[in-house]
């Protein structure tokens, strides 16, 4: 489903990125729900995936405390660097969190230490946590 264009040759490449600009138009602005057989035995392993015309959105297991990772990526690929477009908005974040069931949930991006950076392309992870931060806006 999600093509991986490092171990592909410059034309393989290039029919990878038509294709996915081509299936961009089957879907609209809004989620869609991907059926599991479409990405079962992928070695990410998500428990959902949803499509729309610009994004990807995973859901991962939860941790033991119950925390939810939502791996977000737009569906468009840079043919000159082979990275997702990057440039996703908090409000399109905001709007797939709740697309994706979570809009009554918080959710952080984490910034780590220098030391512990992956940056292996341009996706935005949002940890879905189980209850309020005290810090938080409207909390009390």
């Amino acid at each position: 489903m999600i093509p991986q264009f490092t171990s592909l040759n410059a034309k393989e490449r290039r029919n990878a990125i038509l294709f996915m600009e081509s299936e961009n138009k089957q879907f609209g602005p809004a989620l869609t729900l991907i059926p599991p057989k479409a990405y079962a035995g992928q070695r990410w392993a998500p428990l959902k995936v949803w499509r729309s015309s610009e994004f990807f959105v995973q859901e991962f297991s939860p941790t033991h405390d119950g925390v939810i990772r939502l791996s977000v990526n737009r569906t468009h690929v840079d043919p000159a660097t082979l990275r997702w477009v990057d440039g996703i908005r908090w409000d399109d974040l905001q709007r797939l969190k709740r697309e994706a069931g979570y809009g009554d949930r918080e959710a952080v991006e984490i910034y780590p230490p220098d030391s512990c950076i992956v940056n292996v392309a341009s996706i935005r992870h949002l940890w879905i946590l189980p209850g309020r931060m005290p810090f938080s806006w409207g909390a009390r």
